[in-house]
């Protein structure tokens, strides 16, 4: 059976990116933490393949550098029209989640890092989300883009640890029942 990880940090009031979708403030000098990427690299150590929303990907190519190697990707996107070609194992996907997953079944994956607030939402919605590990950041955006948005859907969450960081970082991870 898949399993479905997302790791992915929040301002304190909820928000994953400013309204126009920036993520500058994720990169503010007074939160640096010297060596420590907050358990990323070990968290990544385990995934095989990533999915992502189209919105996210973008996000990501703006980076100084693609962080991602030769893990495969499957960017999810509803715009029939979207083509992207690259060196990097990138498959845009346009299909249901059911059938994502039965794609990833076929190829032998067995832990995936979802990526996105709309895609992580997506898969709550569906019960597909295993494991949900949130970095809180302290800072008010005041406004922006939610990590979990209007959900009606109310989901239990089994707390499995949480660690705090000198800069003020909280970092929690909860398995979804």
């Amino acid at each position: 059976m898949i399993q479905y990880k997302a790791f992915i940090a929040s301002s304190l009031d909820g928000f994953i990116a400013r309204t126009d979708g920036s993520i500058d403030w994720l990169s503010s000098k007074e939160f640096t933490l010297e060596n420590n990427d907050l358990g990323y690299s070990s968290f990544m150590e385990g995934i095989e393949c990533i999915v992502m929303g189209r919105i996210t990907f973008e996000t990501v190519l703006t980076f100084e550098t693609y962080p991602f190697g030769s893990i495969p990707i499957y960017v999810l996107t509803r715009n029939l029209d979207y083509k992207f070609k690259s060196e990097h194992p990138i498959r845009i996907f346009q299909g249901t989640l059911e059938e994502l997953d039965s794609d990833i079944t076929k190829k032998q994956f067995k832990t995936v890092y979802v990526d996105g607030g709309k895609l992580i939402q997506s898969y709550l919605a569906k019960h597909m989300l295993n494991e949900l590990t949130i970095t809180t950041i302290p800072i008010l955006l005041g406004s922006g883009l939610p990590l979990f948005g209007n959900s009606l859907i109310e989901r239990k969450l089994n707390h499995i640890q949480t660690s705090t960081f000198s800069n003020g970082f909280i970092q929690t991870k909860y398995q979804i029942s």
